[in-house]
C-alpha cells in the first residue's frame, strides 16, 4: 500500500547554546511482504533496530523507507580571529624586515583575514550522552507520530480499494450465478453428448470390456460436470467476503484465494462444451486478474 508521511521537531541543546533539528520521512510502495529500509545519520546507529521494531508493529506488508536527519545549529555564532597565526605572522614579517628581505610596511587587515585559518569558527563540540539520548528520544516520539501518519493515508487507500475490490467481487458472483443457469440448461446437451460418445466405444473394434466401458464412461462424466468446479467457486467467493468484512490485514490470504479462483475458472473453460459457458469462464478469469491486481495493494 503506498502511503507518505514527514514530521520534523527541534530540541534546544542549552550547554551548547545551540538546536538540533531532526526529520523523519517515511515513504510505503506496494510489496508482497513488509520490506523495511531504514537511514539513520552516523552517531544514531542504534536507532535503526528501534525504528524497524515500531514500524514492523504496525505494518505487515508494503516496501517502507524510513530516513531519519539530525543537524545542529547554534543560535548565535561569532567569527574570531586565529590569535596564534596573526602573532605567527606578525614575528615573521618583522623578521623578513630586520634582514632587509621586505619594505617595512604594516600588515593590510583585508589581506590577513585571506590567509586560510585566520579566521576561526570553533569547532563543533560533540553531544554528550545525556544530551543525545534527548534528541533521540524526541526523534523517535516523532517516528510514532510519523508512523500514525502513514497508516492514516494507507487506511484511507484501503477503504478506496475496498469498494472497488467488493464491486468486483459481486461481478464474479453474478458470473457465478450465469454459469450455473448455463450448467442446469445443459442436461440434454450433456446426454446427447455422452451417447454420441458411447456410440463410438461401442462400435470400437475389438469390443471393450465392460469394465473399461464403465470406466471410460464415468471420465467422460466426470469431464463434462462442472458443478463441482461451480461449488468451489461459490465457497471462495464467500470466504473472500468474508476476509474483506474481518477489518484484518488480509492481503495475502486473499491472494492466495485469487489463485484458487483462477484455477477453477480455468478448469470451467477447459471443461465447458458450450460456447455461453466458455464466454462465461473467460470473463470470470478476466474478472479475477483485476480483482488480483488490486489485492496487491492491500494489507
Amino acid at each position: 500500500m503506498t502511503g507518505y508521511a514527514r514530521v520534523d521537531g527541534a530540541v534546544a541543546i542549552d550547554r551548547l547554546g545551540q538546536t538540533w533539528t531532526w526529520g523523519w520521512e517515511l515513504k510505503s510502495v506496494n510489496a508482497r511482504g513488509l520490506d523495511l529500509r531504514c537511514r539513520v545519520p552516523s552517531g544514531s546507529e542504534r536507532l535503526d533496530a528501534e525504528a524497524r521494531k515500531v514500524l514492523a508493529g504496525r505494518l505487515i506488508r508494503g516496501s517502507v523507507s524510513a530516513q531519519l536527519s539530525i543537524q545542529g545549529a547554534e543560535v548565535t555564532r561569532s567569527p574570531r580571529i586565529n590569535r596564534a597565526l596573526l602573532d605567527d605572522i606578525m614575528v615573521l614579517q618583522e623578521q623578513l624586515e630586520a634582514e632587509g628581505s621586505v619594505f617595512p610596511s604594516p600588515p593590510r587587515l583585508d589581506v590577513l583575514l585571506t590567509i586560510r585559518g585566520m579566521i576561526d569558527e570553533g569547532e563543533a563540540q560533540p553531544l554528550d550522552d545525556d544530551e543525545r539520548a534527548t534528541l533521540e528520544g524526541a526523534a523517535m516520539i516523532g517516528l510514532a507520530t510519523a508512523l500514525g501518519q502513514l497508516v492514516t493515508m494507507r487506511t484511507e487507500e484501503g477503504r478506496r480499494l475496498h469498494g472497488v475490490l467488493g464491486d468486483q467481487l459481486a461481478s464474479l458472483e453474478g458470473l457465478l450465478g450465469q454459469a450455473r443457469e448455463v450448467t442446469n440448461g445443459q442436461v440434454d446437451t450433456l446426454q446427447e453428448r455422452l451417447r454420441a460418445q458411447l456410440n463410438e466405444i461401442l462400435q470400437a473394434s475389438p469390443p471393450i470390456a465392460e469394465e473399461r466401458l464403465a470406466q471410460e464412461l464415468a471420465i467422460i462424466a466426470t469431464k463434462a460436470d462442472v458443478r463441482e468446479e461451480i461449488e468451489r467457486l461459490s465457497a471462495h467467493l464467500e470466504a473472500c467476503q468474508d476476509l474483506m468484512a474481518s477489518g484484518e490485514p488480509v492481503g495475502r490470504r486473499l491472494d492466495f484465494l485469487c489463485q484458487e479462483l483462477n484455477r477453477e475458472a480455468n478448469t470451467i473453460c477447459s471443461k465447458s462444451a458450450d460456447l455461453t459457458l466458455s464466454g462465461v469462464g473467460l470473463e470470470m478469469k478476466s474478472v479475477i486478474e483485476q480483482f488480483r491486481e488490486q489485492i496487491q495493494n492491500v494489507e
